[in-house]
């Protein structure tokens, strides 16, 4: 049972909530509705009265297993948005001011939102909603936003947090006056034309915190859950077809021969999924890193979703490389504030990758989630970097991901119980300088279809990149110096050849040259004694 609230919160509740058109009661259940192996529907976006379908993100689980329903099943359609096996869906207002908490099972029907469609005219620029409806918010969850904002900054102007909120002024005009009309805020006076200064009355202040009680959130509103799948499928990365031009524009940094290219071209054009493995220091890395730059420049990424009441926070700065907007552009074609312009991702994950890492990132002392890195990842490409000595076993990671790569989405699990299914849309990339048939079994070898060995250079292609190298650092290259470099630590002692070495040999000679003060040059001794250093454990 749900624990009681406080005054203030049934205040709150009744500030807030409008009442509800039509039955919202849930449908009651027999004891064999939810028993061992009963279904449980989950997701969110189904139509009323629609079959469900593996674009409406509805799935049926069986208890301990993920199961696809059957889309020839002759079950009566329902007008189901949300069904969820732990929470039942609860009117907007109370979403977000009642914590999350744990009921039985049972089915919730809800009135079936219409899904706001985004514009696409040759890529996808979502425009900046006229309305809070355009925008796809109930009005009491974006006042929610806005009496928080006003806690921390008492007397903002109405342009202000609306700039906070990354919504269009006018659009909160109306939300405005409903705060005002039932006592929450006071105005302060005039902030220009059209607006005002605000601040919280009593009681508002005392909503604003019980709100921030259960989610310390505030910042752009949330994009609806619906609105980001599309944008994930307007975006995707399997939508692009990169040519052998783009190829060589991605790796233009690097000395990548043509023999390789072709073995990357068709890896990354399906957008499946790869293995890059071979000796270490040949520059796995280095190309996983760069193959995102094939790709479409520019995707949006929302700054958070709104799923069922719960906001999950997904652009990261740390992750996320923001290009910056065309301020030159009218008022009528501005983007959408509540998404962010970037470069397609890239997030690559090494030893400290965990389980945890995949899942939904609930904190309790801020009521925020924080998405996975795979969502983060979505429309670009997630590097798993040096595979196999994470601090998980090979097989426990793989057999995560055996699902989402197969069918390319994936099963998170909110909070309060409840499982949606999100979009799986990274390029998957595993690094690894081990043989893939000692990590994984064949089963999962067959979902990743392309193997890319990166194999040692030869001895033209070595000298090629010591040359380039050389140059690069202000060195004028010197073909006696790297004949004795290739005889002495190479021919004789059987090294192998790695893409790594001219760059940490030659970086080691200009740090010498640089702490002992002497013109940047390549000689046998300054060779000799990088070698000295750099070869002694290898």
């Amino acid at each position: 049972m749900p624990s009681p609230l406080s005054e203030s919160l049934r205040r709150a509740l009744q500030s807030l909530n409008q009442p509800q058109h039509g039955n919202t009661d849930p449908p009651k259940h027999s004891s064999t509705d939810l028993g061992q192996g009963a279904d449980y529907i989950v997701g969110i976006g189904s139509a009323g009265g629609a079959k469900n379908r593996p674009e409406d993100d509805i799935t049926t689980l069986r208890e301990g297993s993920y199961e696809e329903q059957d889309e020839e099943s002759d079950d009566e359609p329902t007008n189901t948005d949300v069904v969820m096996d732990v929470a039942p869906a609860r009117p907007l207002a109370s979403r977000f001011i009642d914590p999350p908490r744990a009921f039985e099972p049972q089915r919730v029907a809800e009135a079936p939102r219409p899904m706001i469609s985004l514009p696409v005219s040759g890529r996808f620029r979502p425009p900046e909603p006229k309305t809070l409806e355009e925008a796809g918010l109930e009005p009491e969850f974006v006042q929610g936003l806005m009496v928080k904002y006003l806690l921390d900054h008492p007397g903002a102007s109405g342009r202000t947090i609306a700039g906070a909120l990354e919504l269009h002024h006018p659009a909160l005009s109306e939300s405005f006056q409903e705060l005002k009309d039932r006592k929450l805020v006071v105005h302060k006076g005039s902030a220009g034309v059209g607006d005002f200064r605000y601040d919280l009355s009593e009681e508002g202040r005392r909503m604003a915190q019980d709100l921030r009680k259960v989610s310390r959130y505030v910042g752009p509103a949330p994009v609806t859950f619906e609105q980001y799948k599309l944008s994930v499928h307007e975006q995707s990365i399997s939508r692009e077809v990169p040519r052998l031009s783009d190829l060589r524009r991605a790796f233009a940094d690097l000395l990548v021969s043509d023999t390789m290219l072709h073995q990357l071209g068709p890896a990354i054009t399906s957008g499946k999924g790869m293995f890059l493995f071979g000796p270490p220091g040949n520059g796995k890395t280095s190309l996983a890193e760069r193959i995102t730059r094939a790709f479409g420049t520019a995707v949006y990424l929302p700054h958070a979703i709104l799923i069922e009441g719960m906001i999950v926070k997904v652009f990261d700065p740390m992750v996320h490389e923001r290009i910056e907007e065309d301020e030159g552009r009218a008022a009528k074609d501005r983007a959408d504030g509540r998404w962010v312009k970037c470069r397609r991702p890239t997030v690559v994950v090494g030893g400290e990758l965990t389980m945890d890492s995949l899942e939904m990132d609930y904190n309790e002392n801020t009521g925020i989630c924080e998405a996975p890195i795979q969502v983060k990842a979505n429309c670009g490409t997630l590097v798993i970097d040096d595979f196999g000595r994470q601090r998980i076993d090979p097989a426990t990671l793989l057999n995560r991901w055996i699902v989402p790569l197969e069918s390319r989405f994936d099963f998170q699990r909110m909070p309060d119980g409840r499982k949606i299914r999100i979009a799986f849309d990274p390029l998957l990339i595993f690094s690894t300088n081990l043989d893939p048939k000692d990590l994984c079994d064949e089963a999962f070898l067959r979902r990743i279809p392309y193997k890319v060995s990166v194999e040692d250079p030869d001895e033209g292609a070595f000298r090629a990149l010591l040359h380039h190298q050389s140059s690069h650092m202000g060195m004028e290259p010197d073909e006696e110096v790297f004949d004795h470099l290739i005889y002495t630590y190479y021919h004789q002692t059987g090294r192998g050849f790695r893409y790594c070495h001219p760059r940490d040999l030659l970086l080691q000679v200009q740090n010498q040259c640089i702490f002992r003060e002497t013109p940047l040059r390549l000689t046998h001794e300054a060779i000799d004694e990088a070698a000295l250093l750099y070869f002694t454990l290898l």
